[in-house]
């Protein structure tokens, strides 16, 4: 086996098998540790396009759940979503096999590295990621990569690299990100969600400050400036804290003479320390994908990575998939889709619609967890205020049971008192017929939220 088994302490453990291996996280965690010599299992509900791909790298794969899969397994690794009664976690435990969740492994795993950067926020981490991750390989650094989004410059969501650098979100629901050991720590901003975990605001912003406190004195906590709550924790790290704002007089790094192309993409002039030091351009749109850069170049340049390195990176880098992918055009009409799902990215999204000018903007929204929707119901009813058209579809129920206490009906009543125009349309098929009877030529669709609403925008463009 190769160097870093050790992070898994046993040396014994030579099978490990993944319950929900089709999750975009877990089955990268899977790739790596079968890269490292072990043998990997795993089982999912569905056969989906991960799970084919990890069958094709020799992981077996196994449809539905049962005790039975975890046979002649030494460690079995499951997700926050996995439930106590799951048949395979269930025999794990009742055979005395070790078992391990998702994020104490991620978290293993960073160890291993001399030099690994997490990525933090509620917002904008897969993107901020990404950018981090394309920086490195155009610097030559060989990075081992693990994001939350499908990236083409890595064929997928996770790139094995050396043993020196390792580039990963950092994910803040259950408090998973406590389990990591970040060198460099990036945290992008702080906002109140997952209201099915976290109390409140404070709530969050306590967990952040932890996770500010785990970078070690000889690292780096990359902040933004310009959030209050975060704001509120540095303080408290032991680390050089370095900032970033799109403010150039508040921070570390900032941009100045800020300009959009036709597309919507930003060019700006990169600040440090209230000197201009280079010109960035990019080929993703929106003011938001400018913090976002600021950040990925501040935590770049603590590892050495040089201006001209930062600048072709970021002219190579036209961002993962369901972060504004631009899904095709028919009849003079552009289909977007977008994974935004608080209203913070759905305000952020619908701005970079609009620098592209568009005649209308119609934005078809899956509210995801009833949970979001229904602590968050006030801040998504003015989220809108760029869109023209609002077509609403259920809420997507992910990992929750509908109690009954919100739907989307209620949503766009609270969308239609601020004067936007809105509709709720509950089946894929109708809202498709519904864009086809409407939408022009000049117009731009997006289809946003977290769940599968992006099969409606694939549909349209099937003419389905």
């Amino acid at each position: 086996m190769q160097q870093n088994n050790s992070l898994l302490a046993a040396s014994d453990i030579q099978r490990i098998h993944f319950i929900g291996i089709g999750g975009i996280s877990m089955s990268g965690l899977a790739e790596i540790l079968k890269s490292r010599g072990y043998k990997v299992t795993g089982s999912d509900m569905k056969a989906s396009a991960i799970t084919h791909k990890l069958e094709n790298l020799g992981i077996k794969t196994m449809i539905g759940h049962s005790g039975q899969n975890i046979a002649g397994s030494d460690l079995v690794v499951y997700t926050a979503a996995i439930r106590e009664d799951n048949p395979e976690l269930a025999a794990a435990r009742s055979l005395g096999i070790p078992t391990m969740d998702r994020a104490t492994l991620l978290g293993k795993i960073m160890k291993g590295y001399p030099v690994n950067i997490a990525v933090s926020g509620t917002h904008g981490k897969t993107t901020t990621t990404s950018m981090i991750s394309m920086i490195m390989l155009e610097a030559g650094l060989n990075p081992t990569i693990h994001i939350g989004g499908e990236l083409d410059a890595i064929g997928g969501t996770t790139r094995i690299g050396s043993n020196d650098y390792f580039v990963a979100e950092a994910c803040e629901y259950y408090e998973s990100f406590l389990k990591f050991f970040p060198h460099i720590a990036v945290i992008l901003n702080i906002e109140f969600d997952h209201a099915d975990y976290f109390k409140n605001l404070d709530h969050v912003t306590e967990t952040f400050r932890k996770f500010a406190v785990l970078v070690p004195s000889d690292g780096y906590l990359v902040a933004c400036a310009d959030d209050n709550n975060i704001q509120k924790i540095l303080g408290s790290a032991h680390c050089k804290v370095v900032t970033f704002s799109i403010n150039p007089e508040i921070a570390d790094w900032g941009a100045g003479n800020i300009t959009f192309d036709e597309l919507g993409c930003a060019s700006y002039t990169l600040i440090n320390n209230g000197c201009e030091v280079s010109s960035i351009t990019l080929k993703v749109p929106g003011i938001h994908n400018v913090g976002n850069s600021l950040a990925a170049i501040a935590a770049c340049r603590t590892t050495g990575c040089s201006y001209d390195i930062i600048k072709h990176a970021f002219a190579k880098f036209r961002g993962t998939h369901r972060r504004f992918e631009l899904k095709g055009t028919i009849g003079g009409i552009k289909v977007v889709d977008d994974y935004a799902h608080h209203p913070t990215e759905v305000k952020a999204t619908l701005r970079a619609a609009k620098n592209c000018d568009p005649s209308r903007i119609w934005c078809v929204f899956q509210p995801h967890t009833y949970t979001r929707t229904k602590f968050l119901m006030k801040e998504f009813a003015t989220a809108f205020e760029d869109a023209d058209e609002i077509i609403l579809t259920d809420i997507y129920a992910a990992r929750e049971i509908d109690q009954g206490e919100v739907n989307s009906e209620m949503l766009a009543d609270k969308i239609k008192r601020t004067g936007k125009k809105v509709i709720y349309i509950k089946g894929f098929d109708a809202i498709v017929e519904h864009l086809k009877k409407n939408a022009k030529p000049g117009d731009l669709i997006i289809t946003m939220g977290a769940g599968d609403i992006y099969k409606v925008g694939e549909m349209y463009l099937e003419g389905k």
